[in-house]
C-alpha cells in the first residue's frame, strides 16, 4: 500500500490500526489520520512525531462541506499516485439500547455517523482510488491496488441477531453492509475492492472492559487479513480473522 486513509484515529480501534500498519515490514508510504480534535489526540500527535508517514487532518466527518479539502490535502501528498485504501473506521454507538429507551435523535445521529459519513467518504475518495487502481493496474484487486473497507459489525447481521434490541447500531451497521455491497458491485469494473469487517467484541471505549479481544490483536488481525484479501472477497461480509459472517 503506497496510502491509506484511515477515520477516526484518536482512539481504539482507529489508533490501533494506525500502530499495527506502522509495525508491518514494510508500512504504507503515507497513512492519513482523521480525528475532531487534534490537541486532544495527544497519543495520535506522539505517533506522528516517531512516524513521519503519518499525516493527521482534523475534520469532523458529519460536516459533509470539509470533504472537498480533506481530499485536496491527500492528493497534494499523493499527487498521480492516488488513494489506495479507503477505511471508514469513525463510528459511535448510543446508549439507548432498549425500544421503550430508543430516542429518535440518537437513530438519525447514529446512522449520519456510521453510514451515511462512510458512503459519502466513499463518494468523496472515488477519484483518487480511480487513480490509485489505473496506476496499480498490474496489480490483483485488493488493498495493494484500490480498496475501500467499512468497520462493520457482527450486530449488522440480521440472520445473526438473537438478542434484539440495539435499534440504532444495528439497523446503521446493517445499512453500511448494504452499502458495501453495492460500492463492490458499482465499482468492479474500476477494480476496487470494497468490503465489511467485523472487528470482533474488542475492549474499547465502545466495546466496553469486558470484551474478550484486545485492540492490538483484533488490529493485527484485520491488517493481515486485508493483504490477504481479493477479488474473491468483493462485497463480502467478514471477521477480523478473515472468517466470513452471514448478513
Amino acid at each position: 500500500m503506497n496510502s491509506i486513509l484511515i477515520t477516526g484515529c484518536n482512539r481504539g480501534l482507529g489508533l490501533g490500526l494506525v500502530k499495527a500498519l506502522n509495525a508491518l515490514p514494510q508500512p504504507p508510504q503515507h497513512l492519513f489520520t482523521t480525528c475532531r480534535n487534534r490537541e486532544q489526540a495527544t497519543e495520535l500527535q506522539d505517533l506522528a512525531k516517531k512516524y513521519s508517514n503519518i499525516h493527521i487532518l482534523e475534520i469532523d466527518l458529519r460536516n459533509f462541506d470539509a470533504y472537498d479539502k480533506l481530499i485536496a490535502d491527500i492528493e497534494a501528498i499523493t499527487k498521480d499516485k492516488g488513494l489506495n485504501v479507503l477505511f471508514n473506521n469513525a463510528g459511535v454507538s448510543p446508549k439507548s439500547v432498549r425500544i421503550g429507551a430508543t430516542k429518535h435523535q440518537d437513530l438519525l445521529d447514529t446512522l449520519q455517523t456510521n453510514t451515511v459519513v462512510p458512503i459519502m467518504m466513499a463518494k468523496a475518495c472515488l477519484p483518487l482510488l480511480k487513480k490509485a487502481s489505473t496506476a496499480n493496474e498490474d496489480q490483483p484487486m485488493g488493498v495493494g491496488r484500490a480498496a475501500i473497507i467499512n468497520m462493520s459489525s457482527i450486530l449488522g447481521s440480521i440472520q445473526s441477531n438473537v438478542q434484539g434490541a440495539m435499534y440504532g447500531y444495528r439497523t446503521s451497521k446493517a445499512a453500511l453492509n448494504a452499502a458495501t455491497k453495492s460500492l463492490s458491485i458499482d465499482l468492479q469494473a474500476q477494480k476496487i475492492m470494497c468490503i465489511s469487517l467485523h472487528p470482533g467484541w474488542v475492549r474499547t471505549d465502545m466495546g466496553g472492559s469486558s470484551a474478550p479481544l484486545d485492540v492490538t490483536t483484533s488490529t493485527e488481525q484485520m491488517v493481515q487479513t486485508l493483504i490477504q484479501m481479493g477479488e474473491k472477497h468483493n462485497g463480502g461480509f467478514y471477521q477480523y480473522d478473515g472468517e466470513q459472517l452471514p448478513w
